[in-house]
């Protein structure tokens, strides 16, 4: 099956689709995306006079992994976004884990980016300038090395915050989609929640810096809403592990202590691998 040459309109947006849409409409399989490392299909759904197009990565699609368990990936996803939700950021699109075509699958609302959204650059620098956080230097060409930088934007700040509780191991450039509305959101949430400290991203602008009143007083939240029997520990209960939801307690509770973004640890590659 190939790659569609474009991608069919939809007729809601991340903040109308409900997750209903997505867990009963009908799913109609109308292309592969190939740069994916595991399957992800490109779908329509329909559902009650809505229709949206989706992702669905059915889990008999997913490549096995030395660091996780087999056929965990698409649950993950869908943690990622309950947890999100939980922060009221809304920075990942709606997701559900359903059955689909080829089986069992994490199903997400298709989110139509902009073509530049201005998150990262290269500078013939050694320092970034005013409205920017560093990366690092990368090589360009013929010996030759760039900053490598993110903007300093409060978006990209709370993405930072949710990727340090999930844990997320390859937060890209790619996984990054500002939309024409201001929006931002994150994408690929497969490698989160394990156990093992593997925070790998392109966020490390603020790594030491305090964080803000307003993060600190979310995360506070979202450790109430982590404690047993609430709802969201419920829900995550029947996506990851016990021990990785106690890892998440863990998380949300050194960052409320140290009051700080984390820093790389150097047990782990910092950044991923390609970047973008």
């Amino acid at each position: 099956m190939s790659a569609p040459e474009r991608i069919p309109p939809r007729s809601v947006t991340p903040e109308a689709a409900s997750t209903e849409l997505l867990a009963r409409g009908e799913l109609t399989v109308r292309g592969r995306i190939r740069e994916a490392s595991n399957a992800a299909l490109l779908c329509t759904v329909a559902y009650d006079g809505q229709e949206a197009s989706c992702i669905y990565k059915p889990v008999a699609g997913e490549r096995p992994l030395w660091d996780f368990p087999d056929g965990t990936l698409a649950a993950r996803e869908v943690a990622a976004y309950e947890v999100s939700e939980a922060t009221g950021w809304g920075l990942v699109p709606p997701t559900v884990l359903r059955d689909g075509p080829y089986g069992e699958g994490m199903v997400q609302l298709w989110v139509e980016a902009t073509a530049d959204g201005g998150l990262l650059a290269l500078l013939d620098a050694e320092e970034p300038g005013p409205g920017w956080k560093a990366i690092g230097f990368a090589e360009v060409g013929q010996g030759r090395t760039a900053l490598l930088v993110h903007a300093d934007d409060e978006r990209l700040r709370r993405l930072a915050v949710l990727d340090a509780v999930i844990n997320n191991a390859d937060r890209k450039g790619g996984h990054l989609l500002p939309t024409p509305d201001g929006n931002l959101y994150g994408i690929d949430h497969g490698v989160t929640f394990n156990v093992e400290n593997k925070l790998r991203t392109l966020l490390w602008g603020w790594a030491g810096e305090p964080l803000p009143p307003e993060i600190l007083e979310v995360l506070g939240l979202l450790e109430e809403a982590l404690a047993d029997d609430a709802p969201l520990a419920t829900r995550l209960a029947s996506l990851i592990t016990p021990a990785e939801l106690d890892a998440t307690r863990a998380r949300v509770r050194t960052l409320l202590t140290t009051g700080t973004h984390p820093e790389p640890t150097g047990d782990w590659p910092a950044i991923p691998w390609p970047p973008i």
